[in-house]
């Protein structure tokens, strides 16, 4: 007699997940959106409330910031409390935040409500990839994994274009924030209706010790590159301080994981070969990611003289391949159920955009930077879904939340603080190029109005040429070094052993067909 496998409970069909992944793909969306939607937006706000240069780059790295320290307490609590619960709780963050950014007077208060949607935005992140791998096996997941790759994508490389439309039309910089909250309203609904999990009974146990300790050992760091080199030298004692107080946390953060019973991020999840691999190369997808369109987005404006809108319509090459590369990838994995020549093949894509963007300088031609963006996309598109997917499989569904937030934490710290020194680069960079520039015209650099300005209309002509020629040569050297950081990536998927995708959503279930085969094979 032959004894059927154990059937999970818990797996849905595909129209019942399709109508939870309406209401998951319009809170991720929302989440992602948010953090780029302001990049051309930026002057105006500034601008208008009467801002520093400090202040400017405060708006994103507030909401950056915010949520990359809270990624893994909401990954962590997706494990001990209901999901839905949660991602609820995220929607409504962001609205509020969203609103408040919107009414804003005055700088502080968009911070603080930055740094309110940044909260949230940890939340919706962690929560969204949590539920997929709580309702979805492995092997399916790539099919939806890439749709939500595809939304992500979308969402970052389509913000700056979304905002630069907003700020050239007469709604104005004020519905860059409100623009985001009909998809919040939708997600909730959409997920109040159609969302259905278990409850896990556990005993809640938060470790408070962990999430204090690892907000400072993230944010040390880009505070350090933020302000080093302006309000004090790279090489000072405050910078000592900054790593040393960074070094400080992060061994704390150690001690305390290692020791309390319910770990923010259990020191296990670095144990795994698989997680270890995907979390470094998720750091310079996160570089990438965050990096392509701050950067990309400036050099053609101030490089270049496009205007916000029309800076990111040039952008598109970046998205489609973006697109291909999440989505296509996605069915390929579905039906072959291989997944590792993806990450190699992504990130050598990744690698060569880099590399090639690294060439430009302010006399490119458009048609070679589209095709450099859309090796980017693809490269970027084929990697960020799939280590998530690499990563949830080789794990139970009750650990699925903890390793999912995990590599989404690295990511987006990896944009964080990656955007912060490449930034720092690139101001550097620019301000030795203008010196120059300005000698050979026999100018004082004085006036120049400062290496950070980017008001080009109130310069004399001549000078307004040179700050344009010093950001576009210079742009090439921020993805050079982003390349180098690739190529670690490419080093990390090269090395994850690839493991057969299961095909139920426990990883006990996987466990006990293979005692019900070996059984049968006996008889």
């Amino acid at each position: 007699m032959t004894t059927a496998p154990p059937q999970s409970h818990d797996e849905l069909d595909h129209r019942a997940i399709m109508e939870v992944m309406v209401g998951i793909l319009a809170a991720l969306f929302t989440a992602m959106l948010s953090t780029t939607i302001v990049a051309n937006a930026l002057p105006t706000i500034i601008g208008d409330l009467d801002g520093t240069q400090a202040q400017y780059t405060w708006v994103v790295t507030s909401s950056l910031l915010a949520m990359t320290v809270s990624t893994p307490i909401w990954a962590k609590l997706s494990d001990l409390l209901n999901k839905k619960l949660l991602i609820q709780i995220s929607l409504v963050t962001f609205v509020v935040g969203s609103v408040l950014a919107g009414f804003a007077h005055d700088v502080p208060t968009l911070l603080a409500a930055r740094a309110l949607q940044g909260l949230a935005m940890g939340g919706l992140t962690a929560l969204a990839q949590a539920i997929i791998g709580s309702i979805i096996p492995p092997r399916e997941r790539g099919r939806y994994s890439g749709y939500m790759g595809a939304v992500m994508t979308l969402a970052t490389i389509s913000g700056p274009l979304v905002g630069g439309v907003i700020v050239d039309s007469p709604l104005g910089w004020r519905w860059t924030f409100f623009v985001c909250v009909p998809f919040a309203v939708l997600s909730l609904f959409v997920l109040q209706r159609y969302l259905r999990l278990p409850t896990l009974v556990k005993d809640v146990k938060v470790d408070y010790a962990g999430a204090v300790l690892i907000a400072v050992a993230a944010s040390l760091p880009l505070l350090w590159v933020t302000f080093a080199g302006n309000s004090y030298a790279w090489v000072s004692w405050t910078s000592a301080l900054f790593i040393g107080g960074t070094i400080v946390a992060t061994v704390a953060f150690v001690v305390v994981e290692s020791i309390v019973p319910e770990p923010l991020v259990p020191l296990k999840v670095f144990r795994d070969r698989t997680t270890a691999l995907a979390i470094v190369a998720s750091i310079a997808v996160g570089i990438a990611m965050f990096g392509s369109s701050v950067f990309l987005g400036q050099y053609l404006q101030v490089a270049r003289g496009y205007t916000p809108t029309e800076a990111g319509l040039i952008t598109i090459p970046m998205m489609i391949g973006s697109l291909i590369g999440t989505v296509g990838s996605g069915n390929l994995i579905v039906r072959y159920g291989r997944w590792k020549g993806f990450l190699v093949g992504g990130a050598t894509l990744l690698i060569a955009g880099l590399g090639l963007l690294g060439t430009i300088d302010h006399a490119t031609a458009l048609w070679h930077l589209w095709t450099f963006m859309a090796l980017m996309g693809l490269g970027m598109g084929m990697l960020m879904q799939n280590l998530v997917l690499a990563v949830q499989n080789t794990v139970d569904i009750t650990e699925v939340g903890m390793t999912s937030g995990a590599v989404a934490f690295f990511r987006s710290l990896g944009g964080t603080v990656g955007v912060s020194v490449l930034g720092a680069i690139l101001a550097s960079s620019v301000t030795d190029k203008i010196s120059v520039g300005l000698a050979g015209l026999g100018i004082p650099a004085s006036q120049s109005g400062g290496s950070g300005t980017l008001n080009l209309d109130g310069m004399p002509g001549p000078v307004a040429d040179v700050v344009r020629m010093s950001y576009g040569d210079a742009t090439g050297e921020v993805f050079l070094v982003a390349a180098g950081v690739a190529l670690v990536a490419l080093l990390a998927v090269i090395f994850i052993k690839e493991v057969p995708l299961r095909t139920t959503v426990r990883k006990h279930d996987v466990e006990a067909e293979d005692v019900v085969s070996e059984t049968v094979g006996t008889r």
